[in-house]
């Protein structure tokens, strides 16, 4: 888990929103590997906001465990809108969750590309009865440990915003 006092700070006013409104979440993450979940998860009572987690690390895992079809990988490639959008719409299909947020990118320190590069990270947000939205982000070449972190922050905040809608 990440060890940082402003994220943590979010995370608890986060599930108190979410359970105070009734709602609950569901993640779906790929380079992130659960940091956006374990985060949620250390807060006292998540577990009345938080539903599932999905660690969906390689495509197959992708493909089995949300059902982002592997043509949609093949032809955009894992880190895109695309294969971002359809993890959060599988993620929201394969729980019980009123709201999915889904992390995949290239947080290093290879792996990047010119087209692709380091730091390059698409988040999708699904909310149920909803359009599934798309954020990307450039971070740059942070390194390693700080895109995760930027990528979490970034997740919670678009679970802020469907809190505050």
């Amino acid at each position: 888990m990440i060890d940082d006092t402003e994220l943590l700070a979010r995370a608890e006013a986060l599930v108190a929103a979410y359970t105070s409104a009734k709602r609950t979440i569901a993640t779906a993450e790929s380079c992130t590997g659960g940091l956006v979940a374990g985060l949620l998860t250390a807060v006292p009572g998540s577990s009345a906001a938080v539903e599932r987690g999905f660690v969906t690390y390689s495509n197959d895992a992708k493909a089995e465990a949300i059902g982002v079809p592997m043509a949609l990988i093949r032809q955009h490639g894992a880190v895109s809108e695309p294969v971002a959008r359809a993890m959060a719409a599988g993620a929201l299909a394969a729980s019980r969750a009123d709201v999915a947020v889904a992390i995949t990118g290239i947080a290093g320190p290879g792996g990047g590309s010119a087209e692709k590069p380091v730091g390059l990270v698409h988040f999708g947000l699904a909310v149920r009865e909803g359009a599934v939205r798309h954020l990307e982000r450039r971070y740059g070449d942070l390194g390693r440990a700080e895109i995760r972190r930027a990528a979490v922050a970034d997740a919670l905040g678009l679970l802020e915003d469907v809190v505050r809608d």
